[in-house]
């Protein structure tokens, strides 16, 4: 194990695969030099080539239609964007194409394309620059949607992608690049698709989080513990695949159900989990699910406005009692 950032964890997944695999390439704005906004890619460039990890022109759609068409020769691009609510500008490409091609030819067809990015609040970077967007690409069959929550993940998940014969929309946070983690060396550290992780064991009440709301969703728990109840941390890590068998085990157990994410509340991932989880569990529920998400309005550039429109730790609270007491 070394300690790390979550985005160290990513650049040395990225290289671990390239000297692994030559079919391995990255592109993306910025990626070559800068080594892209965190330095995901840096030094990639220097090591492996400017034919392996190279710049663009700001075009999302030439991205990934250039990435999907060398998926489909053969290769297994990486294709950085900038900011994943950048992907609105190539949704032909990524719903209608890349979610599509194997489908349309019987499975015969490969596609081990990589979409990765960062997006969220945190740095203040408004309206069109921190969404989150990753409930969009649970509609769509035919994509696989990663939300690592730790650098372990990030390192594990994203070898995964990178293997995976299927498209994959690999959603980072900006939030969490800076943070260090404990990431296993093994240059084969995988972690399976569609297996939660039950980051904190409970019994009174179940909360379900992604990327930066895994980290939120623990403080609450911290809390709660201080009040004599205990609350059960589930990070999905993938939302396609979804282990709703670990959600539903563990609501059969508590008999409540939270769930909290970035993305908006309105259509928003964490009402398909409730909506299921209640259709599996309804038996065994003692309180309605409650979700929490992001206020129906486009995200300030203020930072204090900003945290005003995302759930807060005490939103997650008060939450988890509302099951409780109500």
């Amino acid at each position: 194990m070394s300690r790390k950032t979550y985005a160290m964890a990513i650049r040395d997944v990225l290289a671990s695969e390239m000297k692994r695999d030559e079919k391995v390439y990255v592109m993306g704005e910025d990626v070559q030099k800068l080594g892209g906004i965190f330095g995901c890619t840096r030094g990639l460039a220097d090591e492996f080539g400017d034919d392996r990890c190279f710049n663009t022109p700001i075009s999302e759609q030439l991205m990934i239609g250039a990435g999907l068409g060398s998926a489909c020769s053969g290769m297994r691009p990486v294709v950085e964007l900038m900011y994943m609510d950048f992907t609105f500008v190539a949704m032909d490409q990524i719903l209608n194409q890349v979610a599509k091609t194997r489908y349309v030819f019987g499975g015969k067809a490969r596609i081990p394309l990589v979409i990765r990015g960062q997006q969220g609040i945190g740095r203040g970077n408004a309206a069109t620059h921190s969404q989150s967007v990753e409930s969009i690409f649970m509609h769509f069959p035919g994509i696989k949607v990663a939300c690592p929550a730790t650098g372990e993940d990030a390192a594990g998940l994203l070898r995964t992608a990178i293997r995976d014969d299927n498209p994959v929309m690999f959603f980072e946070h900006k939030g969490l690049y800076a943070t260090k983690f404990e990431v296993p060396d093994d240059p084969d550290f995988c972690i399976p698709f569609g297996k939660a992780r039950i980051a904190k064991a409970g019994t009174d009440v179940t909360i379900v989080a992604n990327l930066l709301y895994v980290h939120r969703a623990l403080e609450a728990a911290a809390i709660l513990e201080k009040e004599g109840i205990s609350a059960e941390v589930i990070d999905p890590r993938t939302l396609v695949p979804f282990d709703y068998d670990a959600v539903e085990e563990s609501v059969k157990k508590t008999g409540r159900l939270v769930v909290v994410h970035e993305a908006h509340k309105t259509a928003g991932w964490g009402r398909e989990v409730a909506a299921e989880i209640s259709e599996r569990c309804f038996r065994y529920l003692d309180a309605a699910p409650i979700t929490l998400g992001t206020k129906a309005c486009p995200l300030p550039f203020a930072l204090n406005l900003e945290e005003a429109a995302v759930p807060s730790v005490a939103d997650i609270v008060a939450a988890a009692k509302a099951t409780l007491y109500k």
